[in-house]
């Protein structure tokens, strides 16, 4: 919202993608601002309602890699519901007057002397989940200026955190779907 041009959104439409409503033509789930990898578009309504019901029954399988102060267990499930912060609006919690069920899980793929490299895996898709069940188990996100450590950015002008994997079954035919993406230069 308040971008007159140059948005994913701008790119879709040029390219006549047309499912789902106008503000997110074929978008079927979002990733956080200063997030980057993959995301499912679909391509016309039919399919946009099928990969949204899909996502809805969990039946897509959305991993992201990110790296994060402090040493991580080998694994970790934070299972806590996520909503509006209390006191700062503009933030997500998992302290909120209104939350909804929020589900990560955690694998450490790399132990660093002051970091972890972490695989999560979402169970469902709430408003910078990640980051928040980050933050609350005390492993904030580097160079996340929101959830992280003030100051201690790690020379990355955004957070680590990128959306690697997407599994799913395709909407028409049912094949499974698997793609990757490696991580970006500046990660």
């Amino acid at each position: 919202k308040g971008h007159e041009s140059g948005t994913l959104v701008h790119g879709l439409l040029a390219h006549g993608i047309a499912g789902g409503d106008i503000e997110r033509p074929g978008i079927v789930h979002r990733l956080d601002r200063d997030t980057s990898g993959l995301l499912v578009v679909a391509k016309g309504d039919r399919s946009h309602r099928r990969l949204q019901r899909m996502l809805s029954e969990r039946l897509i399988e959305r991993r992201y890699l990110v790296l994060v102060h402090g040493t991580f267990p080998p694994a970790l499930t934070v299972d806590r519901p996520v909503g509006r912060d209390r006191r700062n609006r503009t933030r997500m919690s998992t302290q909120s007057d209104r939350p909804r069920e929020a589900r990560t899980h955690f694998r450490r793929v790399t132990a660093y002397p002051r970091h972890s490299l972490l695989e999560a895996r979402l169970d469902t898709g709430r408003t910078h989940q990640i980051r928040v069940h980050l933050e609350a188990a005390g492993f904030p996100v580097v160079g996340d200026r929101v959830y992280g450590r003030r100051g201690d950015e790690g020379g990355l002008a955004r957070q680590f955190l990128h959306a690697w994997h997407l599994s799913f079954p395709h909407p028409e035919t049912g094949d499974r779907i698997e793609v990757e993406s490696p991580l970006p230069s500046d990660l």
